[in-house]
């Protein structure tokens, strides 16, 4: 699409650092943030100025290093439950000299909740783990949100099927059904204002209503 070309075109050139972690993501089909959808967080992040972040989802730690790129002097607590991703996000943060920025936990989100607690009170929140749990994760993180933080998923138009389900894979309806009762729940929430951003793979922000 030609608006999309055009605006891949106007992104600053990542690190070299940075392009050797998306191509190794891109060559073991380790799931990253498209960099339209990287930049837009990016620049979320300069706007809003969080001092403390908290990412359900970090992979290999590609996202919370581009947020610490954003805010190098923010503080951010990522969360892996997968032990091989862990282990290289663990190295990735190393390499990148990010261990005082970056602090790394090994486990499912929905299971070590009080360890992330200790951490809080959070003035941001970054969702990208298991799809057919964003409900849950939202449920059970949103109160450790500050008053005036901001709530932030990924992936929620994956890949169109979204918007037109009946394009999705056998393989994938289920995962696709969540994510579009998730997107009712945000739009319908009585506390919370939510904008989906048709970025990268699509993005919801989501505030506290005053």
């Amino acid at each position: 699409m030609k608006q999309e070309e055009y605006l891949h075109s106007l992104l600053h050139p990542a690190s070299n650092d940075v392009r050797e972690l998306e191509k190794y993501a891109k060559e073991h089909n380790v799931p990253i943030m498209e960099p339209l959808g990287i930049e837009f967080l990016m620049q979320l992040l300069r706007v809003h100025r969080p001092n403390n972040i908290l990412e359900i989802g970090a992979a290999i730690g590609y996202s919370a290093l581009r947020m610490v790129e954003a805010l190098p002097e923010s503080q951010i607590v990522t969360v892996e439950r997968d032990e091989k991703r862990y282990e290289e996000a663990k190295q990735n943060i190393r390499l990148f000299g990010k261990e005082k920025q970056i602090h790394l936990l090994a486990g499912d989100a929905l299971h070590i909740k009080e360890q992330i607690e200790a951490y809080g009170p959070f003035d941001f929140l970054f969702i990208d783990a298991a799809k057919g749990k964003y409900e849950d994760f939202f449920h059970l993180y949103s109160p450790l949100v500050s008053e005036h933080g901001i709530i932030v998923s990924d992936n929620v138009l994956f890949k169109g099927y979204v918007a037109d389900p009946s394009k999705a894979p056998e393989r994938l309806e289920k995962m696709v059904s969540k994510i579009i009762k998730f997107n009712q729940l945000l739009n319908e929430h009585p506390d919370y204002n939510t904008t989906i951003v048709p970025i990268g793979d699509g993005v919801a922000i989501t505030t506290r209503k005053s």
